[in-house]
């Protein structure tokens, strides 16, 4: 089974968005994905409401998401773990026990731009096309995930 973790600060908005979209994407049953936060502010609560907006005018339903925090264990846990951001992906290193978990470790944009490290916008800054532009990167992103777990199952 092949195991995915989307990572992103508060987990209400970006993270529970690529969540749903690579799930309505991978076919295989073979497959789990799962979203967190780095930090524990909304630990509990449902994604943001322009979040669940925009995935469901795409036929993508995340109102039963609840956020939760990283852990440590997650490396354990999943085989492939995807951040937003640099700030996300510093906060996941630094809780890497090994060079096997930091392997695991990667910006999710570079799964379309290799290499170039480029961060998913926090969309609460675009206000409603914030939202919209958010899924649209993180839609061509899952694009690339799901091609290659599909193939690979």
């Amino acid at each position: 089974m092949t195991k995915v973790l989307m990572v992103c600060l508060g987990n209400i908005c970006r993270s529970p968005l690529a969540e749903g979209i690579l799930r309505s994407k991978v076919f295989s049953h073979k497959t789990f994905i799962d979203s967190a936060g780095t930090g524990g502010y909304h630990i509990g609560a449902k994604p943001d409401k322009r979040s669940i907006s925009v995935a469901s005018v795409h036929g993508i339903d995340i109102t039963n998401q609840q956020a939760r925090k990283f852990i440590v264990k997650d490396f354990d846990n999943f085989d492939l773990i995807y951040v937003m951001d640099q700030s996300n992906y510093r906060d996941v290193i630094e809780l890497a026990r090994n060079e096997e978990d930091k392997a695991k470790v990667s910006l999710i944009l570079n799964e379309v731009f290799p290499g170039e490290d480029l961060d998913v916008p926090d969309p609460y800054y675009g206000g409603e096309f914030g939202f919209k532009n958010v899924y649209n990167m993180l839609d061509e992103a899952c694009d690339v995930i799901s091609k290659k777990i599909n193939s690979n199952e």
